[in-house]
């Protein structure tokens, strides 16, 4: 029966190369280039072997080994996989739990990703091979850490399963993902600060010895500890090495048992009593349109997952700055106008989000003033809090309530200015997005070199509304702390010209090219 298993993940990966062309030829380059580059690891690691520091090679292959098992841990069981052997296609076929388990754990050495893992490992024990013993070490170690990867990936890939089969829940486990490597993003700018060539070694040698000792690196350490001549401490890592391996398939085990009696999962249906925001909103096209947008706002997870990058970008931002040495009075003005700032321009392309469904618009004569308006109530009440709060916290935080009027000005230019130009920008320029229901972190059905030039117009042209603010600002910052009021005054009236015209342009716009607007919903 397990080799039944394994001639049935051949099947299945000989079946991808039945597609189209084009897919193939994408599939073979993708192939291709990884294994190009595991073999090019492969040439590194053997290079390896002719460094005489023993313990900076230990300790650099310790520190990419945990790197390498934190992958396969992380990615199926964040970003989620389409597992073809998923143990739960098996539960009829009477076969027992053992069986299944091993059958399935072999599988999972069959296929690109393990064959490139295999070619890596295979390079480490040519690296650690100065003696017999270091080579029988390395062997095992490396066998070890592959286990261990194999083990982690079909534990993740189940977890997943079990935990991830709704759309909602792998929207939510995608965006976890995005926060993970957006919260790693700091650390890497900081490790690019460290002096590497005074403190580097020290501070690579802590991370490794700290590694070393856990499932994560301990496979890894082994040949590296037998090579500088510590062989108790490499008994003592390959003691840790074999343990993980060993409570790694027990818990598969036990997964798949339970996998085998447990049926999937289905999204839960809600049931919506009353007008929800239609009966909070006035009567009228005005009202009816800023319902159905706040409604989606809410619900749908194209949307709500752009509102949770927006706060992110600040971090982004700010962090790497203040490595840099920019002092923290002027880092602390920047988070709020950056989020109204990409508030704004989040409504550049919002009537392409509506898909098929534009035709209610266009079908209903509703007035294209009133689409325009409707469509931007809910980021502009939420920009509005924004700059209230924001501002506010900002200025009690760096003790400076002379900031404050500037501040105000260039995050309403920026937020106004945005939406203006927004409501121009989607109604005249609309490219393909994410369809209904899709993951919001699918590829849009088509693409085109407008998507990027609607994209860098509408934030460009927010950043040109917003321009007289920013220079009074930066007159007030260093020369006369009056013109803060004149940086004010210009944010808030060029942002709402500009909120007006866009408001009052737009509408013009949509109700000329109504037919436009839905032939393209249709195509893309």
């Amino acid at each position: 029966m397990v080799a039944q298993l394994l001639r049935l993940k051949l099947r299945l990966l000989g079946n991808i190369f039945r597609r189209s062309a084009w897919q193939v030829v994408g599939l073979s380059i993708a192939i291709v280039y990884g294994l190009g580059v595991s073999v090019l690891l492969f040439l590194v690691l053997v290079g390896m072997r002719n460094i005489d520091d023993v313990a900076l090679v230990r300790d650099v292959l310790v520190v990419a080994g945990a790197a390498t098992v934190v992958g396969f841990l992380v990615v199926p069981l964040v970003f989620g996989v389409d597992d073809t052997m998923d143990p739960r296609r098996f539960a009829l076929f009477g076969i027992p739990d053992r069986v299944i388990a091993l059958g399935l754990a072999l599988s999972a050495v069959i296929g690109v990703p393990a064959l490139a893992l295999a070619i890596v490992l295979t390079g480490t024990v040519v690296t650690w091979s100065h003696g017999f013993g270091e080579t029988v070490f390395a062997v095992i170690g490396a066998l070890l850490a592959f286990a261990t990867c194999i083990l982690g990936a079909r534990l993740a890939a189940g977890v997943a399963g079990l935990l991830l089969e709704t759309r909602r829940a792998r929207d939510v486990g995608t965006v976890l993902g995005v926060l993970l490597v957006v919260m790693i993003a700091p650390l890497a700018v900081a490790l690019t600060t460290v002096d590497w060539a005074a403190s580097g070694r020290r501070v690579l040698g802590a991370i490794a010895s700290s590694l070393s000792w856990t499932p994560l690196g301990a496979a890894f350490a082994v040949p590296g500890d037998a090579a500088t001549g510590d062989w108790g401490l490499a008994v003592l890592k390959l003691l840790i090495a074999a343990g993980t391996v060993g409570l790694a398939w027990i818990a598969w085990n036990a997964l798949v048992r339970k996998m085998l009696v447990t049926p999937g999962r289905e999204a839960s249906s809600r049931s919506y009593h009353g007008l929800g925001w239609f009966g909070r909103t006035p009567s009228g096209p005005t009202g009816a349109v800023a319902a159905r947008s706040t409604t989606y706002w809410f619900r749908d997870a194209r949307y709500w997952v752009s509102m949770l990058m927006v706060p992110i970008a600040p971090i982004l931002v700010v962090f790497p700055l203040s490595v840099a040495g920019v002092p923290w009075m002027y880092l602390g003005l920047i988070p709020v106008p950056l989020i109204c700032l990409l508030l704004g321009w989040s409504l550049h392309n919002d009537t392409a989000y509506d898909s098929t469904a534009i035709w209610l618009h266009v079908a209903s004569g509703v007035r294209g003033a009133a689409d325009r308006f409707g469509r931007i109530v809910p980021v502009l009440i939420t920009g509005i809090l924004v700059i209230g709060i924001g501002s506010s916290v900002t200025v009690f935080v760096l003790d400076d309530w002379r900031l404050l009027p500037a501040l105000l000005g260039v995050s309403t230019a920026l937020l106004l200015g945005g939406l203006g130009i927004g409501s121009i920008t989607s109604a005249a320029m609309p490219y393909p997005v994410v369809k209904p229901g899709d993951s919001p972190f699918q590829q849009p059905q088509s693409t085109g070199g407008i998507t990027a030039l609607v994209q860098s117009l509408a934030m460009f042209a927010a950043l040109l509304v917003a321009a007289p603010a920013l220079a009074f600002a930066a007159l007030g910052i260093f020369d006369d702390p009056s013109w803060h009021l004149a940086s004010l005054a210009a944010g808030a009236g060029f942002g709402l010209v500009v909120l007006v015209l866009g408001i009052w342009g737009g509408g013009r716009v949509f109700e000329r090219r109504g037919p436009e607007i839905v032939a393209a919903a249709v195509r893309a």
